[in-house]
């Protein structure tokens, strides 16, 4: 069990590339190797300690054994190993994450993490937005997701390459996940790269992939109070994209509270208000692409 979100070590996720129709398991990557020796590690300490204790209680009153073991040989709280083995995790997945943004910057790709709650319309935005700059752009996606191939088979249909990162039971994607996946991408040099990850508006945000930012999708279905709610997702995010606009009418959405509370915990934010349906402001959305790919 990860200590820093929750979601299972043993989920054994895997690449597919689309493409090739090649599979590669993550289970034995570097990450998963140190998570899983980190573990191992804890629970032998605290299985030596017992047996210590146990031999230094012969020939000793028991007095005398019990104050040298309050003073001397009382166990880290549990809390205090759970904080540093959080520390570990994030602290290799930020090195991980460097290298991804070293090797974005040296081929020139614009790598974009798009993070949303399920059925808040990542997919659909990204398959138009796909269909109407692939002219300007060369354009290809990760996506992120617990399981199928679903959604990386509807990106395919649009011309992009695709490759599905499938996390079993990871409620996010990671650094190393992504480095496994861009080498079976293999995107052009100054190209774009978008990462769909998996639907979570918490456990992503704690996680940098090397993405040059996070493009934050809140569907109007959702509630003006998300911003709030989830304070951490939006705070990391440099864009939020406001879709389902063409719904406004037939919900009780209050969409000015949910900009004053989206800057009211990042007060830099960059708010577009669009359809991925009906294409309503994504021009505004587009324009931004163009100048992060300058």
């Amino acid at each position: 069990m990860c200590s820093t979100c929750g979601c299972s070590d043993n989920a054994a996720p895997k690449v597919v590339n689309l493409q090739t129709g090649k599979s590669v398991s993550l289970e034995n990557e570097p990450m998963a190797e140190e998570h899983s020796h980190r573990h191992d590690h804890d629970h032998s300490h605290d299985h030596d300690h017992d047996h210590h204790h146990h031999d230094h209680s012969h020939g000793h009153s028991n007095d005398h054994h019990h104050d040298h073991d309050h003073e001397h040989h009382q166990p880290a709280p549990k809390t205090a190993k759970v904080i540093t083995l959080e520390e570990q995790i994030l602290a290799k997945n930020d090195k991980l994450a460097e290298r991804n943004r070293g090797w974005f910057e040296g081929a020139n790709v614009l790598a974009l993490n798009l993070v949303a709650s399920p059925g808040s319309g990542k997919t659909a935005l990204l398959e138009r937005t796909i269909k109407d700059l692939n002219k300007e752009f060369e354009i290809s996606v990760i996506e992120g997701d617990q399981a199928t191939l679903n959604d990386a088979q509807r990106i395919q249909k649009t011309g992009a390459k695709v490759v599905q990162i499938n996390t079993g039971a990871g409620c996010h994607l990671d650094a190393q996940m992504l480095a496994t996946g861009l080498r079976q991408l293999a995107p052009e040099r100054d190209s774009i790269v978008f990462v769909e990850n998996v639907g979570n508006l918490v456990c992503p945000a704690l996680f940098d992939l090397g993405e040059q930012c996070k493009v934050a999708i809140l569907s109007i279905t959702e509630g003006e109070d998300k911003p709030v709610k989830y304070p951490h997702m939006f705070r990391a995010a440099e864009v939020l994209l406001l879709n389902k606009m063409d719904l406004l009418p037939h919900l009780n959405f209050d969409l000015d509270a949910c900009k004053k509370y989206a800057l009211s915990v990042n007060p830099n934010i960059s708010i577009f208000e669009i359809s991925a349906t009906t294409g309503a402001g994504l021009e505004a959305w587009y324009d931004w692409i163009r100048q992060a790919r300058k």
